[in-house]
């Protein structure tokens, strides 16, 4: 589902969620590839629910789901969980931004 990739100073994963595929920097490669494959999973598991088809749709009920899994982790350890939700919020605003520059 991933590859590695390496520039010049940075390390770059290929990663495919959704029938998508992202390119993401990231120094823990084995690390986004694990989460590219939970947003996947929980992506498919929205859409096979059968109440939505658009994407856009399919990605915010994930991340709503993925936020109430990652909220009741974080009233165990609050730190940790803060800390994540802040990395994730790091790796989908770079996607955005990728999306919105190339418009797909």
């Amino acid at each position: 589902m991933a590859e590695e990739q390496r520039g010049v100073g940075a390390d770059y994963v290929t990663v495919e969620i959704y029938d998508q595929t992202y390119h993401l920097s990231g120094q823990d490669a084995p690390h986004i590839r694990e989460l590219a494959a939970r947003v996947d999973a929980k992506m498919r598991a929205v859409a096979a629910q059968g109440r939505t088809v658009d994407s856009l749709r399919v990605a915010v009920l994930a991340a709503l789901n993925l936020a109430d899994e990652l909220s009741l982790v974080g009233s165990a350890d609050a730190r940790l969980g803060h800390a994540r939700a802040v990395s994730l919020r790091g790796l989908l605003d770079e996607v955005l931004d990728d999306e919105r520059k190339t418009g797909s």
